[in-house]
């Protein structure tokens, strides 16, 4: 009943501002961005439409027009499906669950071929409905709510329990941006591509101390499709494909901030997640050639390079000033230029990543491209790391 799952297409659109005004005389229809990636990405696969028996959606924001979304997509498509046709909700890790949820319907039997996919659109909402909405979403409506605790307040105080437990300033938080937007420079996918350096970091607005506008993401839009069988599957076609070789999840039972002592910096459920992987591939951390990490602001990418033991303890941030989380560095994190500059269309975010993985695991990264990459992880979170769900995909000849 357990079948091994490959990735054998991806396609995303370039990540940026695409949401229509709604008083714009034209509009931008979700459905039909997405109808075009899934032709492109099953197209590039080899596989026919009829051998598609399941999809798996991130649900789109509210501001999707068309509700019961992934039917009336499936519709769309043309598409008949013996397994799961649905949509999955979990904030930052929505992407992943989609992942996830269309590789159990491989490994079920269910199908031989699944998509996993979505469609986000934000940018033209405005900033004040945007943010309530987050703030319902991602809050504790007793608490978080109320007080107007944003995500980004959470990260703030990680980065200064940082700065004071490790002697990390903020000139280090920024070297993230400026490898980050580096690596964007040569993705033709993001939205943030024109040179960077530590001073404009440093000097950029204040969003919340010491967090400044360029360590944080801006809003974004996207669509990716990502196409997934059965190894079977996979060798018949003679393609370089992608086996996802271990997964990993775990929830710590907080929602967003603890309400217990606990070590805010150590972001436990990344690194149990991530042992969990490990051990179900049989690998170590040093094994692993690159890394999409889910890390909306700077400090993130700092301390869930340590979670998951790609940086000793304290040591993510020296990493990467040294370059050691570069292209041509011993472990390059966030090729794909990363939220920051990649861009972060929340709810699709992890399939971005995927999408990077397979891009490097098939020789297809072009300048960004990390020689000789046989094995890629991936992560995605849910509030403040208090879950995690861990990806490590395998190239495939």
């Amino acid at each position: 009943m357990t079948k091994s799952v490959a990735i054998i297409g991806a396609r995303g659109m370039p990540v940026g501002k695409i949401q229509s005004p709604p008083d714009a005389p034209f509009q931008i229809v979700e459905h039909e961005i997405l109808a075009q990636l899934v032709a492109s990405a099953v197209g590039e696969s080899g596989v026919g439409k009829e051998m598609i028996d399941a999809l798996v959606f991130s649900e789109p924001h509210v501001y999707t027009r068309q509700k019961y979304f992934s039917t009336f997509m499936t519709s769309y498509l043309g598409l008949s499906c013996h397994g799961a046709v649905m949509e999955v909700l979990g904030n930052g890790m929505t992407g992943g669950l989609a992942i996830d949820r269309a590789a159990d319907e491989i490994r079920l039997g269910r199908a031989r071929v699944a998509l996993a996919l979505g469609v986000n659109m934000e940018t033209a909402t405005p900033a004040t409905v945007h943010m309530n909405i987050t703030l319902r979403a991602t809050g504790d409506v007793d608490f978080h709510s109320p007080a107007g605790f944003t995500p980004i307040s959470w990260y703030a105080m990680d980065a200064t329990r940082y700065m004071h437990e490790y002697g990390a300033t903020r000139a280090e938080f920024a070297a993230v941006a400026v490898k980050n937007r580096r690596h964007a420079a040569m993705n033709p996918l993001a939205q943030f591509r024109g040179p960077l350096n530590i001073e404009d970091v440093l000097a950029s607005r204040p969003i919340v101390d010491p967090l400044t506008l360029l360590d944080v993401p801006p809003r974004s839009d996207g669509a990716v499709c990502i196409v997934l069988a059965c190894e079977e599957v996979a060798r018949e076609l003679g393609r370089p494909y992608v086996r996802m070789r271990a997964r990993g999840s775990y929830h710590e039972g907080v929602h967003q901030v603890s309400d217990r002592p606990n070590d805010m910096i150590a972001f436990n459920a990344a690194a149990t997640a991530s042992q969990s992987a490990y051990a179900d591939g049989k690998i170590s951390a040093a094994d692993v050639n690159v890394s999409e990490i889910y890390a909306p602001c700077t400090i993130v990418e700092i301390l869930v390079t340590e979670a998951l033991g790609l940086a000793p303890r304290g040591g993510g941030a020296r990493a990467a000033v040294a370059g050691e989380t570069a292209l041509g560095g011993r472990i390059p994190v966030n090729t794909s230029g990363g939220c920051q500059s990649r861009g972060h269309p929340a709810r699709l975010t992890p399939l971005y990543n995927a999408l990077e993985l397979f891009e490097q695991l098939t020789d297809r990264a072009g300048d960004r491209q990390v020689k000789n990459a046989e094995l890629g992880l991936m992560t995605c979170e849910l509030g403040n790391y208090n879950a995690a769900l861990v990806h490590i995909l395998e190239r495939m000849s």
